[in-house]
C-alpha cells in the first residue's frame, strides 16, 4: 500500500475513533428536535379533531334529542292567556272566505283558565269510560261523541250502533251538558283571541277524545306523531283547539304538542285543564311526539266558518 493511501486510512480511522464532531451532534440534535416538534404539531391537531368531533357528537345528540325545542307553554305555569303571532299562510284564499270568521290574524295560544280542574276531571272519566269499552291495538285510540266512532282493534265502531241502549250505563245527559258547555267555552275564548264574530264560528268533525300511549303501531291511524296540517288535511277546520285531560311528566312522558316552525320548534306541554289552541292553516305545522310512558288524555275540539261542514253538539240517543 503506498504511503498516501496509508495515510488517508489513518485519518479516516482517526475520524471513526473520535467519534461525531460538534457539528455533526448539533445537525443531529436539530433534526430529532424537528421531528418531535412535526411529532407534537400533529398530535396536537389530531387531538383537537378528535375534541372537536367529540363536541360535535355531544351538541348533535342534544340537539337532536331536543329537535331545536322552545318550550311555548311549560306544564307546572298557570296561564292566564298567552299568545304567539306568526304569519297567516294561503291556505285560506283555496276555500270560500267568511266575514269576521276567517283567520285574517294567525297564532297559537295557551290558556289555563277556560275549563277549571274538576271540570277537566269530569271530562277525563267521560274519556275513560267511553275508551274502556274498546281501544285501539296500537298506541292511538279515539272516542268521538258525536258520530259515535270508537277505536276496536285495527278498526272502528259505532257505538251508539255497537252498543245499543247500554250505552246509557255508560254515559248520561250531564255528561253531555257539561260537554256542551266546555266548548262553547272554548269556542268564545278563541273568538275573542283572534277577534271575530263568535256566533260565526261552528263546530266541526272530527272532535274527538284521544288516548296515547308507547305501544307499538298497527296501522297509520296509530301513527300520531307525523308532522301536519289540518286545514290541508280536512279542509273544513279554521281553528283547532285541544283541552288536556292529564299531566306530562306526572301522568305520560313524551307526548308533549310541538309546533314545528322554520327555526325553532315550539312545544306545549300538556296540563289538565290546559286549552291550546290555533288557526288550522300551515302557519301552524304540528305533531305530538311519541309517548315514552304512561297514558295521555286530551279531547281535540275543531271549528269551522263554513255552515255547511257544522256539527251539533253531541246526545244520547
Amino acid at each position: 500500500m503506498s504511503a498516501l493511501k496509508r495515510a488517508t486510512s489513518r485519518k479516516a480511522e482517526d475520524k471513526c475513533s473520535r467519534g461525531p464532531t460538534k457539528d455533526q451532534v448539533r445537525l443531529g440534535m436539530k433534526k430529532n428536535k424537528s421531528k418531535q416538534a412535526s411529532w407534537w404539531k400533529w398530535l396536537t391537531i389530531l387531538t383537537f379533531i378528535i375534541f372537536t368531533a367529540f363536541c360535535v357528537v355531544l351538541l348533535w345528540d342534544y340537539l337532536r334529542e331536543d329537535d331545536f325545542k322552545e318550550v311555548f307553554a311549560r306544564q307546572d305555569d298557570t296561564l292566564e292567556g298567552k299568545f304567539f303571532e306568526v304569519p297567516c299562510s294561503k291556505d285560506y284564499e283555496n276555500y270560500k272566505r267568511f266575514a269576521a270568521c276567517t283567520p285574517t290574524r294567525c297564532g297559537r295560544a295557551v290558556k289555563d283558565t277556560v275549563v277549571n280542574r274538576e271540570e277537566a276531571e269530569k271530562m277525563l272519566r267521560i274519556a275513560k269510560r267511553g275508551l274502556s269499552l274498546g281501544g285501539s291495538d296500537g298506541g292511538a285510540s279515539i272516542l268521538d261523541l258525536h258520530s259515535g266512532a270508537l277505536s276496536m282493534g285495527k278498526q272502528f265502531v259505532n257505538i251508539y250502533r255497537y252498543f245499543g241502549e247500554q250505552i246509557k250505563d255508560i254515559f248520561n245527559e250531564e255528561d253531555f251538558t257539561l260537554y256542551s258547555h266546555v266548548r262553547w267555552r272554548i269556542q268564545q275564548v278563541i273568538a275573542e283571541t283572534f277577534g271575530i264574530d263568535s256566533t260565526r264560528l261552528h263546530l266541526t268533525k272530527p272532535t274527538f277524545f284521544s288516548r296515547m300511549n308507547n305501544t307499538e303501531a298497527k296501522t297509520m291511524h296509530d301513527e300520531y306523531w307525523h308532522p301536519h296540517i289540518d286545514k290541508v288535511t280536512y279542509g273544513s277546520f279554521d281553528y283547532t283547539s285541544l283541552l288536556y285531560l292529564s299531566d306530562y311528566k306526572t301522568d305520560f312522558g313524551g307526548g308533549r304538542f310541538v309546533f314545528a316552525d322554520e327555526l325553532a320548534n315550539r312545544t306545549v306541554e300538556p296540563r289538565i285543564g290546559r286549552v291550546s289552541f290555533f288557526t288550522s292553516g300551515s302557519e301552524n305545522l304540528h305533531y305530538v311526539e311519541k309517548v315514552e310512558w304512561g297514558t295521555r288524555y286530551a279531547i281535540t275540539v275543531s271549528f269551522t266558518c263554513d255552515p255547511a261542514y257544522a256539527i251539533e253538539d253531541p246526545s244520547l240517543p
